[in-house]
């Protein structure tokens, strides 16, 4: 705990409060906090009946704060101020050119009864749900066709509660897919940062089909063998940064995807243009960053750096299958650190979990250009297990200044290669035979690109929350 209180300090400037001591809790008079946009007009959830006592519903008064702050999202924007309290509250849609604020005392708990999150429609690139066929529950903080909206705070938290909900998972008693923590779809100009969120019934952070997306300062906590409970999952997203996280999950820490087999080759909209940035990780039975498996739409450009992986199962993995369909190209990756690792390296086409039995089995993925360069790993059991596929090898897999140290009872064939074709420099232990050994002259072969994505010039600005409602 000492440690990721220490990766909490260095990872995120807290707002500056100022308030006002009463007898019951503090009284806010205004407050500065970083976001991409500022808003004219500002409101607490006290002003709209809230309770937060953690047993009183909050579900109407978050949604009638929502609904009456969005008549000035033309005229300035809006704010609700969550203030210190346990905020129990099923799931609530958000509105455009809005801020939803957490103060650092700030619980938002979510509902355990499941009349408390309504049933939506799957995602038309997925075909059905993830846990089951049809429908799925809508998540606690949800956004739909939004502009310029901002959800952000203090390191106040979200918690799901998910227990009951993984248990209901592991039971087969869910009718539905279960909830995410945040799911925004079809939106532009999305900031959520500065939270911390424990205990998701699945998915955390849920951006899809959206563009100009910021996942910032975010702290995931969730227990390791909790199903499903990925950290950030980009899905048909263009243009996103994800930086400064700290993830602790049951599943893969970033999990990039556009799409499910047949579904999402016909919605054909692909996760391009991905900064990946400091994040550090802990998930013992997943990877740091999965690429996959759901791609059928496509992954490209992707450039991930500064990464720290302890006790995790993989660093990258890229997931693939027969009838996924889609591309995973351009993928660049440097200066990682891994500790305690299965696998540090492991790219698979035979990950074989499939929406429905409708699938085209002629549909096969194409995996090239992977660019790994400049990491150090301990205490790994396997280097790397590359396995293509024989009627679509992998191809322009390059890895090069990789240091690893195999642990005590690492297995005795450190690399397995299997339809796979690229080049190596610099690596130990010698990779196989199918990455090519350039020699320590060609240290730097893998690229890394040095030009900047769009999303890098996106900057926050101080902003200030006052009353004025």
């Amino acid at each position: 705990m000492d440690v990721l209180l220490l990766l909490l300090a260095l990872m995120v400037a807290l707002p500056s409060l100022s308030v006002v001591e009463s007898r019951k809790s503090p009284v806010l008079n205004s407050f500065q906090y970083c976001a991409v946009s500022c808003r004219a007009y500002g409101a607490s959830l006290i002003d709209f009946g809230g309770v937060g006592d953690g047993t009183t519903l909050n579900t109407n008064v978050f949604q009638t704060a929502i609904d009456h702050l969005s008549q000035y999202s033309s005229n300035g924007g809006s704010q609700l101020y969550v203030p210190p309290g346990k905020w129990l509250t099923g799931s609530f849609n958000l509105t455009s050119h809005f801020t939803l604020f957490l103060h650092k005392d700030a619980v938002i708990l979510a509902s355990q009864d499941e009349n408390d999150w309504p049933v939506i429609d799957p995602l038309p690139s997925y075909g059905r749900g993830r846990d089951a066929q049809g429908g799925r529950f809508s998540s606690l903080i949800f956004g739909t066709n939004l502009t310029d909206v901002v959800i952000t705070g203090d390191n106040g938290t979200l918690d799901g509660q998910g227990e009951l909900w993984w248990q209901k998972f592991h039971n087969g008693e869910l009718k539905y897919t279960r909830p995410y923590l945040i799911e925004i779809m079809y939106s532009t100009d999305v900031q959520i940062s500065n939270l911390i969120l424990v205990n998701s019934p699945s998915w955390n952070v849920h951006p899809v089909y959206s563009s100009n997306v910021i996942v910032q300062g975010i702290t995931i906590l969730a227990p390791v063998h909790s199903p499903n409970t990925d950290g950030i999952n980009p899905d048909s997203c263009t243009n996103t940064r994800i930086e400064d996280c700290y993830i602790v999950s049951g599943d893969d820490c970033v999990a990039v995807k556009s799409g499910w087999d047949e579904y999402g080759i016909a919605y054909g909209m692909p996760t391009k243009q991905l900064v990946i940035r400091r994040l550090t990780c802990i998930s013992p039975t997943s990877a740091v960053i999965a690429l996959g498996s759901e791609m059928s739409g496509g992954i490209q450009d992707v450039r991930a750096e500064d990464i720290v992986a302890i006790n995790t199962e993989s660093g990258v993995r890229i997931k693939t299958a027969v009838g996924r369909g889609g591309y995973v190209k351009d993928i660049y990756v440097r200066r990682m650190t891994m500790k305690t690792m299965k696998w540090a390296f492991w790219m698979t086409g035979n990950y074989g979990s499939h929406a429905d039995n409708n699938f085209d089995p002629n549909a096969l993925p194409v995996i090239q250009n992977i660019n790994y360069r400049d990491m150090v790993a301990e205490n790994v059991t396997i280097a790397a297990t590359l396995e293509g596929l024989s009627n679509a090898p992998f191809t322009g897999i390059c890895i090069s200044n990789v240091t690893i140290e195999l642990a005590k009872k690492a297995k005795k064939v450190p690399w397995t290669c299997t339809d796979v074709a690229g080049i190596s420099s610099g690596v130990t232990p010698v990779p196989c035979d199918q990455l090519q050994d350039q020699g320590p002259e060609k240290i730097g072969a893998c690229t890394f690109p040095e030009y900047p994505l769009p999303i890098d010039d996106v900057e926050v600005q101080t902003c200030t929350y006052y009353k004025n409602f």
